[in-house]
């Protein structure tokens, strides 16, 4: 019974907050735009110079957007180690591949296997 009160009081203040932020929101959304007309009639900038602003800005974000979605070219690496019997090669990056660990547990320097 009590934590029911508890809820319902604690959702009445998250709504009494909610309207709250609202209301913020509301008055600096109306003193931003007040502050751009004013500025628009101190440099004489007309709606639709805005609006041709704001347009021409759109292929802009659109060219933008598709060089982000293009990929990345990789760089190729040279190989710098191969094995002598089967041609398997490895750059020298990541973890060593099995035949040269296990040439290595055998005794093997890896300087054997550089190209």
């Amino acid at each position: 019974m009590q934590s029911t009160k508890a809820l319902a009081k604690l959702t009445a203040q998250i709504e009494a907050l909610e309207r709250r932020a609202r209301t913020l929101r509301a008055n600096a959304r109306a003193s931003a735009v007040r502050k751009i007309v004013a500025q628009m009639h101190e440099f004489q900038i007309s709606p639709s110079d805005v609006k041709a602003a704001f347009g021409a800005m759109k292929p802009i974000r659109a060219k933008q957007k598709k060089a982000l979605e293009r990929p990345v070219p990789r760089r190729v690496v040279p190989e710098k180690y191969r094995h002598p019997e089967t041609g398997e090669t490895w750059t020298g990056r990541g973890r060593a591949p099995r035949w040269l660990a296990a040439a290595e547990r055998a005794g093997a320097s890896r300087e054997q296997f550089r190209v």
